[in-house]
């Protein structure tokens, strides 16, 4: 039973370190006295029946220390905020419900880029922002109660597990922007 647990451990810690590297192998060999050994590094010469199995690489992203539930609803449902700096306060309210959840979510700015402003275009038929898309859904203007329920539906937690640190998320694209797009905050041209 000793011998179980310790052969166990030894497996454990290769895995943990063949994670570690970018590609690495599990050795199982023999030694001369028929004890059997799990190392990260090929045996000795002398090693009997050795049987090596490759690690998949495993890069550490900052996805793989988020949460499982935020993990599988942002692979089912993807989050994206269409936004434009002329949006203001509105649209500071959307990125803050949305960090203090700790959902990674995309920004688009629906004003500094064309090919997002024709996305936007394409998805509610016109240039207003903020619009969210949860997955399918797609929400036009912010209300915190509708936000919330689409996150929920979408299985993403409502705040942040002890100790979890939020995502990081790049800051708003900025542009120049036109005057008549400063005259209405809601609608960019």
């Amino acid at each position: 039973m000793r011998r179980t647990i310790l052969i166990l451990a030894c497996v454990a810690a290769a895995i943990a370190a063949a994670g570690a590297a970018a590609q690495q192998s599990l050795y199982r060999w023999v030694d001369k006295d028929g004890n059997v050994h799990f190392t990260d590094t090929p045996p000795p010469a002398e090693a009997q029946q050795v049987t090596e199995k490759p690690m998949p690489a495993r890069a550490a992203t900052e996805d793989t220390q988020l949460p499982y539930a935020t993990q599988m609803a942002m692979k089912k449902n993807p989050v994206t905020l269409y936004s434009a700096p002329t949006c203001g306060e509105v649209c500071a309210n959307g990125r803050t419900l949305l960090q203090g959840r700790g959902i990674p979510y995309s920004e688009r700015n629906a004003v500094a880029s064309p090919a997002d402003a024709e996305e936007l275009k394409k998805l509610i038929g016109v240039l207003e922002v903020p619009v969210l898309t949860v997955g399918a859904s797609t929400l036009k203007g912010y209300s915190e109660e509708q936000w919330n329920s689409a996150l929920d539906s979408a299985g993403y937690p409502r705040s942040l597990l002890p100790g979890q640190v939020p995502p990081k998320y790049p800051p708003p694209a900025t542009a120049a922007t036109p005057p008549a797009a400063q005259a209405n905050p809601a609608a960019p041209q």
